[in-house]
């Protein structure tokens, strides 16, 4: 109405490009329930010192079975996930919460070949962990390969080209924790597109809707 009031072409603001999953997206904080975790105490190696995440970065996956993957960053690469059917996020009901744990540079084919076999394991071990077994796939089936995908991440919403592209071959593994409680371990060979291989493991929990708010 304006415009045509007086003749003149309002400036269109850029449409953000990334979708807005249960209120949460870059530039905005997540609120979570700390007794996600408290309530295991030292029962689980999931661990954050904080019950609020500021999201500064936000990753995108197009899985081959038509689902999404939407990853949402914090600075110090906390990760809050949400599996979707559409890539608006619209449908998410699946909601994880993540938190580095070790990342470690290969420095030998070797080193390569044997985290290679670890993703492909029915089981998961390090010295420092408990043992974890195979959450996707059969845990009978003793070679499994693991999933592979490119995850575009972005540090504006408004940005049209990803910040970082990164290809990854991961496993889901988990064990059981009290009171019907499960620990997450993903365990990913990280291959960005400019920059070093890394191996990295993560701890995660499920969270629950009423876990977590934005």
């Amino acid at each position: 109405m304006f415009r045509k009031l007086f003749g003149k072409d309002t400036p269109k603001l850029a449409a953000p490009v990334l979708p807005i999953v249960r209120n949460v997206t870059i530039g905005r904080t997540v609120i979570l329930d700390p007794l996600t975790w408290r309530r295991f105490g030292d029962q689980t190696k999931f661990a954050l010192d904080r019950d609020t995440l500021e999201i500064t970065a936000q990753g995108v996956v197009s899985l081959d079975d038509g689902a999404f993957v939407h990853r949402f960053y914090t600075d110090d690469h906390v990760m809050f996930q949400a599996v979707s059917d559409d890539k608006e996020g619209q449908s998410a009901n699946d909601f994880t919460l993540f938190v580095p744990w070790r990342t470690a540079y290969p420095g030998s084919s070797a080193q390569n070949r044997l985290w290679a076999d670890k993703l492909r394991g029915a089981t998961f071990m390090e010295d420092d962990l408990p043992i974890y077994r195979r959450f996707w796939f059969d845990e009978d089936t003793i070679d499994q390969a693991p999933v592979t995908f490119w995850e575009n991440v972005f540090e504006d919403r408004a940005a049209e080209i990803p910040y970082s592209r990164l290809f990854q071959t991961c496993m889901l593994f988990h064990r059981d924790l009290p009171d019907e409680g499960r620990e997450l371990l993903l365990a990913i060979t990280l291959e960005p597109k400019d920059g070093d291989v890394t191996h990295e493991i993560m701890i995660g929990l499920p969270l629950a809707v009423g876990e977590f708010r934005a």
